[in-house]
C-alpha cells in the first residue's frame, strides 16, 4: 500500500491578509452596483490602527471607499481597532484602457461581440478539480480547511465558542492510501482569543463546537494529531499583530498548493483582468470534465497576452486518468468553450456584484456561477463532443 499525504490551508475573514481581500472586493462591488462597466483594481493594506487603499479605478460611478471599509470592519468585528482610512485612487492608464477596451482582433478588422474586449493583462491561469468523493470537486484537505475557519467565523459571532476573536486559521493533513483519501492525519487550529481565556477550556470548546461537527461525514479517529494554538497565547492579532496586504494569501483563494497557480491574485480586480475572470474559467472547465466522469483529476491552463482577446495558449492534463486522450477532451473544450474575456463575462455573469464573499474560505466552494453544471445542447452530451476527436 502507497501511503501519502496532502496538506492545506485556510484562514479566517479576520485574519489580515484576507481581511485586505475582503475589503478590495467589497470596494469592487460597491463600484458595479452602480456602473457594471466599471475598471476596478484596488490594493489594501492593513497596518497596526491604519487602513490604506490604493490603486487604479475607472468608473462613472462616485463611490464612499471610506464607509465601505468602515461597513466590512463592521461586518467582521473589528470596527474598533481602526482610526485612519487613507485613499490614494486615480484612473486607469489610457494605454491599458486602449488595449482592454479595443483588443488587438478588433484592431485587425475583426468585429464580433466577443472580440471587442481584450484580456487585461498577460499570464497564465489555471484550473483544477478532482473526484475525491465529494460535489465541489476539490480536494479534502481545502475543503476541510475552509469548512474549519467557516464555523469558527460563525461561532464567534453566534458565542457558541466563547472569548475568541476575528484573527485565525486552520490546517489540515489527509493520509492517501493508494491515492485515496483514507483518514484525517492532523488538523491545525490557531484562533486569536481575548485575555481571560484558558487554553484547555478553549481547546475542548473547539474540538466539541467546531471540528466535531465539520467532519462529521469524515470523522478523525483517535490517532488523528489535533493541536489547538500550538503556539500558545494568541490574543493580539490581526493587523495589531501582523501587516495585512491583498493577494497574499493565493492558496488559500483557490487549491491550497495541490495544484499550479499563475501567480496573479484574485481579489479586488474587475472581470476584464484575466487572472481573476480567465481562472475562474479554467476552473469551470476543469470541474465540468471531471464532473462529466471523463477524467478523475484534471488541471487546465490558459495563456493571454495583454490586449488580445484570444488566448495565446490552451493546454489539459487529466494525469493518466482522462476516459479518453487529453488532446481530444482539449480540442472539444476549444469547440464547446469560448474563452475570450468578454464570452467569459457573459457565461459567468461576472458584470455581477457579489464578489465580497468569495474573498473568503475559497473562490472555488460550489456556490458561484464557475461552479455550475455544463450544458452543451439538448442533443448532444460533453463526451458525445469529446468522441468526436477520439474516434
Amino acid at each position: 500500500m502507497n501511503i501519502t499525504f496532502k496538506t492545506a490551508e485556510s484562514v479566517c475573514e479576520g485574519h489580515p491578509d484576507k481581511l485586505c481581500d475582503k475589503i478590495a472586493d467589497a470596494i469592487l462591488d460597491a463600484y458595479l452596483y452602480k456602473d457594471k462597466g466599471a475598471h476596478v483594481a484596488v490594493e489594501v493594506m492593513a497596518v497596526g490602527h491604519r487602513i490604506i487603499v490604493a490603486g487604479e479605478i475607472s468608473s462613472t460611478a462616485k463611490v464612499n471607499i471610506q464607509s465601505v471599509v468602515w461597513r466590512v470592519l463592521d461586518k467582521v468585528g473589528m470596527t474598533s481597532f481602526w482610526r485612519f482610512v487613507q485613499v490614494y485612487v486615480r484612473k486607469q492608464s489610457p494605454d491599458i484602457a486602449g488595449g482592454v477596451n479595443y483588443s488587438l482582433e478588433s484592431r485587425n478588422g475583426d468585429d464580433s461581440w466577443y472580440s471587442s474586449l481584450g484580456a487585461g493583462d498577460q499570464g497564465t491561469v489555471y484550473g483544477y478539480a478532482i473526484d475525491e468523493g465529494g460535489y465541489l470537486y476539490m480536494p479534502l484537505p481545502v475543503v476541510y480547511a475552509h469548512a474549519i475557519c467557516k464555523k469558527l467565523d460563525e461561532c464567534r459571532k453566534s458565542g457558541l465558542v466563547h472569548g475568541i476573536l476575528p484573527d485565525g486559521k486552520a490546517q489540515v493533513t489527509i493520509e492517501y492510501h493508494d491515492g485515496k483519501p483514507a483518514r484525517v492525519k492532523t488538523i491545525v487550529v490557531s484562533i486569536q482569543h481575548k485575555e481571560s481565556v484558558e487554553l484547555e477550556q478553549l481547546r475542548s470548546e473547539i474540538v466539541s463546537n467546531i471540528l466535531w461537527p465539520v467532519f462529521e461525514k469524515f470523522p478523525f479517529d483517535k490517532e488523528t494529531e489535533i493541536l489547538v494554538n500550538p503556539s500558545g497565547r494568541f490574543v493580539k492579532g490581526g493587523p495589531d499583530a501582523d501587516t495585512g496586504l491583498t493577494g497574499r494569501k493565493l492558496m488559500v483563494d483557490t487549491y491550497g498548493g495541490l495544484a499550479h497557480h499563475g501567480g496573479g491574485a484574485l481579489s479586488g480586480k474587475d472581470p476584464t483582468k484575466v487572472d481573476r475572470s480567465g481562472a475562474y474559467m479554467a476552473r469551470y472547465i476543469a470541474r465540468n470534465i471531471v464532473s462529466s466522469r471523463l477524467a478523475k483529476e484534471c488541471e487546465v491552463s490558459i495563456s493571454y497576452a495583454i490586449g488580445k482577446a484570444d488566448p495565446v495558449s490552451f493546454t489539459i492534463d487529466t494525469f493518466g486518468t482522462g476516459k479518453y486522450p487529453d488532446e481530444a477532451i482539449r480540442k472539444a473544450c476549444l469547440d464547446i468553450f469560448n474563452m475570450r474575456p468578454a464570452a467569459i463575462i457573459e457565461k459567468l455573469c461576472l458584470r455581477n456584484p457579489g464578489y465580497e464573499d468569495t474573498a473568503t474560505y475559497g473562490h472555488f466552494n460550489g456556490l458561484r456561477t464557475w461552479e455550475s453544471s455544463l450544458r452543451i445542447r439538448e442533443d448532444i452530451s460533453f463526451e458525445e463532443a469529446v468522441k468526436k476527436y477520439a474516434d
